[in-house]
């Protein structure tokens, strides 16, 4: 299973960006799905999750800025991420659990996006 992760950039304090990443191959089930982040010298923190059914769950940082979706059909996780703070600065991941086949098997796991930087800057 692979994850691919779209959407990163540079923003101006105050700007939106939106990102999505699109979950493919030997796919059974996606239950949750997630955004995490790492900032420079600073450990991976999670950011938002959402579940198969669509309850949602978010950092306290990021509370009624940013908001996660997600399109079971098309396996993929959106974040709409407003009023960036130069603090959001950091690569984001995208992360999701599930079920894949593999040789026949169901296999539990974890996945992981390569991630996308963003850059909140003036």
């Amino acid at each position: 299973v692979q994850l691919q992760a779209f959407g990163g950039g540079l923003v101006h304090p105050g700007g939106s960006l939106r990102l999505s990443c699109a979950a493919s191959g030997s796919i059974f089930m996606i239950t949750s799905m997630g955004w995490y982040r790492q900032a420079p010298g600073k450990e991976r923190e999670l950011v938002a999750t959402i579940s198969s059914s669509g309850r949602t769950d978010y950092a306290d940082s990021v509370k009624g800025r940013f908001t996660t979706s997600r399109d079971n059909a098309k396996n993929t996780v959106y974040l709409q991420m407003d009023s960036l703070k130069p603090e959001d600065t950091a690569v984001y991941y995208c992360n999701a659990k599930g079920v894949h086949t593999e040789g026949g098997a169901y296999v539990v796991d974890t996945y992981w996006g390569q991630g996308t930087e963003v850059t909140v800057s003036s």
